[in-house]
């Protein structure tokens, strides 16, 4: 996303490299030397869940990054536990240099800024999590102090620059091993949208062709580690597309990885449709299938469309053995105008993150620590708690790992267990299926008609022919295809007599996209 200081998130070949490291007085350590070991498949599977730690280093004032310049508390590393403990395996941290970088021909960047970048990188590499880290604010017209301008006329400048930059912090990190992934800078463009322009494009290929060479040659990890590289501001059209986007070269990787491996990822982020997911108004606040209200629902950008567009890395990239990664998603806070605002959100998160799994993509929630109105927020970063458990959840849903507890400040409902006191009341089951293709989605509201509440329930449903689940979320479904048997998740096994649950899926089909039949919950037939 453009960062900028706004609430909503609104987001030459160098000297030696041994003089480089006595420069710098950077040292590293004997693991230099390990060699990234996953391939592409293996490396999405273990990213899991991605988060961005956004609007903090790569805030700035007049041009000078600082972590609280827009309005976050100092980064914690208790901030980064409870991200962690969330569930979240992937920690994407933005990083602007700006006037931090000094006069040519070194470009030096203030050792200062390295070590506390170096600090926030340790508090989830510390913890075992993939970390990324890119140039994210430097190539902003907006922003005071950027540089990286793609039509700029000085670009052999803006390209030694470039390379000076990213020559300090691959040497800084050398020794760390594959789960830091380098991104090669942020959603550059000439700042005008609609289709990309030349020569501003093949400006920004050069960047990325200088990035892999730059980091290859400083040699450690950095000669096999993942990269990450964007198209023309991270648009999935314009980088999937006959648009101008070029894979840079790899020729100085490591002899150890085998030849027909990658170790290149491609960059995209994902808001569509921006009306519900960005703008700053009550118009549009539902989205997908289980959406109410047509009036508060966009006209595009849909489940069908979110299917589309990322089945264009895959076909483009992934197929051809490039990891994707969706490392920028999300959508703000609008229950000011919609109190289910929330609902939609996490149905939104969830539909994205379960879409890249199925195309071979990785993904990250972008979040700006704002909470309340506008907000991307799900933690609050000035007392570590969590603010949008069922977003959470929804993330954790959709690429397949079972949704922690909330945080102890966050209220809850009692988790029974699915054989205490399951009730034998009476039941009604609405479905609204949203279908495409070959994929569907399928939402399940499960309403207790009885005069009893239910603790803990089983609701059991025939698929019909040719339908398979390949994900679900708010209850456990098995087997995937035949008869299915959904089991409530942890939080939402109480449903008082006359409240409902909602629980969802996607799948495939093969022409039939009819919704489920024979619904029982707990062995009472529903109607």
């Amino acid at each position: 996303m453009t960062s900028t200081p706004r609430k909503a998130g609104l987001a030459i070949l160098a000297a030696a490299l041994a003089f480089t490291g006595a420069l710098y007085g950077v040292t590293r350590p004997a693991a230099a030397d390990v060699v990234a070991d996953l391939n592409a498949t293996q490396l999405v599977a273990d990213m899991g869940a991605g988060w961005n730690l956004g609007n903090q280093l790569e805030a700035s004032n007049n041009g000078v990054p600082s972590e609280t310049a827009w309005g976050n508390p100092t980064i914690t590393q208790a901030l980064i536990d409870r991200v962690a403990a969330s569930g979240f395996k992937t920690i994407r941290i933005p990083v602007a240099y700006l006037n931090h970088i000094g006069a040519a021909p070194n470009y030096t960047v203030s050792a200062a800024w390295l070590t506390r970048i170096k600090q926030v990188v340790d508090y989830a590499y510390g913890k075992g999590l993939y970390v990324l880290i890119n140039m994210h604010g430097d190539g902003y017209k907006s922003v005071a102090g950027s540089w990286l301008i793609c039509d700029a006329s000085s670009q052999t400048t803006i390209q030694a620059k470039y390379q000076k930059v990213w020559q300090q912090v691959a040497t800084q990190f050398a020794g760390y091993s594959e789960k830091l992934i380098f991104e090669s800078m942020n959603e550059n463009f000439d700042g005008q949208y609609g289709n990309p322009t030349q020569p501003c494009y093949s400006n920004i290929n050069a960047y990325n062709q200088i990035f892999v060479n730059t980091v290859r040659q400083t040699g450690g990890t950095n000669a096999s580690r993942w990269l990450l590289v964007p198209g023309w501001n991270t648009n999935i059209d314009y980088t999937a597309g006959n648009y101008g986007f070029v894979i840079p070269t790899d020729q100085y990787r490591s002899s150890t990885i085998p030849a027909a491996e990658q170790r290149l990822m491609i960059s995209v982020h994902y808001y569509d449709p921006w009306d519900f997911s960005g703008t700053e108004d009550g118009t549009i606040t539902q989205w997908g299938a289980a959406a109410t209200n047509p009036a508060k629902k966009s006209t595009w950008g849909q489940e069908d469309f979110m299917d589309g567009q990322l089945k264009k890395m895959y076909d483009t990239f992934v197929t051809r053995g490039y990891p994707v990664f969706v490392g920028e998603y999300g959508s703000i806070d609008k229950t000011t105008y919609d109190s289910a605002s929330n609902t939609y959100r996490a149905n939104y998160a969830r539909a994205l993150v379960s879409t890249a799994k199925k195309y071979g993509a990785a993904t990250a929630y972008w979040d700006n620590g704002w909470n309340g109105q506008h907000g991307f927020g799900l933690f609050d970063r000035s007392n570590n708690t969590v603010t949008q458990q069922g977003i959470i959840n929804a993330i954790m849903a959709g690429v397949g790992t079972t949704p922690t507890s909330p945080s102890p400040s966050v209220p809850t409902s009692p988790s029974p267990s699915p054989s205490t006191n399951p009730g034998t009341g009476a039941c009604r089951v609405t479905s609204a299926v949203n279908a495409w293709n070959t994929g569907l989605t399928n939402t399940l509201t499960v309403t207790n008609t009885g005069t009893t509440a239910i603790n803990g329930w089983t609701l059991a449903f025939t698929l019909p022919s040719g339908q398979t689940i390949t994900s679900g979320w708010s209850a456990t479904y098995s087997p995937s295809s035949g008869a299915v048997s959904a089991v409530n998740a942890s939080y939402n096994g109480a449903v008082a007599a006359g409240g409902s649950v909602s629980i969802g899926y996607q799948a495939t089909h093969t022409g039939n996209s009819a919704a489920p039949t024979g619904f029982k919950l707990n062995g009472a037939t529903c109607s």
